[in-house]
């Protein structure tokens, strides 16, 4: 009998199982790092969002003074070029501020439904596919928004 021929056809099928695991792990390593790497990417997110909600109040620049508004006072924003109107629930402020840097500043209970608008989500009353009603009054929804505040507002209305 030889021995030597038997080593060597045995080993191949171990060698395979090896590399084959080896595969598998190496897979199995990237998908978790991945994974962990998209986790710590949400958490950041999350801890901007709670970072800007610690802040419960909206500071702007109005008639040379710092004006902070309460987030759940406002009702809308409304931009009138390079100022913006702060409605809230019983008196408006304006400030020489542009639209799109506030909306930056913003929690994720508003949202962004037109050029001209910025609403807080938690005061829709009722909503359609071209229009917002926020407390009593009626927004256009911007054609380019329109994708994407039916999707946040239907999304918001299943949960």
């Amino acid at each position: 009998m030889n021995y030597q021929s038997l080593d060597t056809d045995a080993a191949k099928p171990m060698l395979l199982a090896v590399v084959l695991y080896l595969l598998v792990f190496v897979g199995s390593f990237l998908l978790m790092f991945n994974q962990i790497n998209e986790n710590q990417q949400v958490i950041q997110q999350l801890l901007e969002e709670k970072e800007k909600m610690k802040k419960s109040f909206l500071k702007i620049m109005s008639n040379r003074k710092m004006t902070k508004i309460a987030y759940d006072d406002i009702v809308y924003i409304e931009s009138l070029s390079d100022y913006i109107k702060v409605i809230t629930s019983n008196k408006e402020i304006t400030s020489k501020e542009k639209i799109s840097r506030l909306s930056e500043r913003l929690p994720d209970t508003f949202l962004r439904i037109h050029r001209s608008f910025i609403i807080n989500t938690d005061r829709i009353k009722e909503h359609s596919l071209d229009e917002v009603l926020v407390d009593d009054i009626r927004l256009n929804i911007g054609r380019s928004y329109r994708k994407e505040v039916k999707e946040l507002l239907n999304n918001n209305a299943s949960n």
